[in-house]
């Protein structure tokens, strides 16, 4: 990666509303590593059980998080598009996927690199304190709409 694109994406990710506010120093460590990734419409961006090595944020597009089962269709408990991020699985062990995430139109993302993120969290206290306390809604958000869609199911 060149330096032009490596700024490129710092700049990005600093104006990414998840990100907004943050050290200037962490969004530079935080993107070591990170790269633009593009998704065609149906394009999978993982599937649950594979090793969890990114955390995606959403620049434009939009992406449906998905479960399933043997015995039933894909269901899609969120979508989220642009000013989110996708990815928990790579904050805890055995850092596999726990859904799928299918680009439902065509989508571009920043990818961070997990064990890079996952250094620079551990680096400074206070950087893992204001990432998790940012993080910890979107789990919750993420919690609530997948036992509402479960709720959903259940009453059929």
């Amino acid at each position: 990666m060149t330096n032009e694109e490596h700024a490129r994406i710092v700049e990005r990710i600093r104006e990414h509303p998840f990100f907004r506010g943050f050290d200037e120093e962490f969004v530079e460590s935080a993107c070591a590593d990170a790269v633009e990734r593009r998704f065609w419409a149906e394009e999978v961006l993982f599937r649950e059980g594979s090793p969890s090595k990114n955390l995606f944020v959403i620049l434009e597009g939009k992406v449906g998080l998905e479960v399933g089962s043997s015995d039933r269709p894909e269901l899609t408990v969120q979508t989220v598009g642009p000013g989110e991020v996708i990815g928990w699985s790579w904050l805890v062990p055995p850092h596999r996927w726990r859904f799928d995430a299918r680009a439902l139109k065509p989508t571009l993302t920043i990818a961070l690199d997990a064990e890079n993120l996952r250094h620079t969290l551990s680096r400074r206290p206070e950087w893992g304190y204001q990432f998790m306390i940012r993080f910890l809604p979107v789990l919750a958000e993420r919690l609530e709409n997948t036992r509402i869609q479960l709720l959903d199911l259940h009453a059929r």
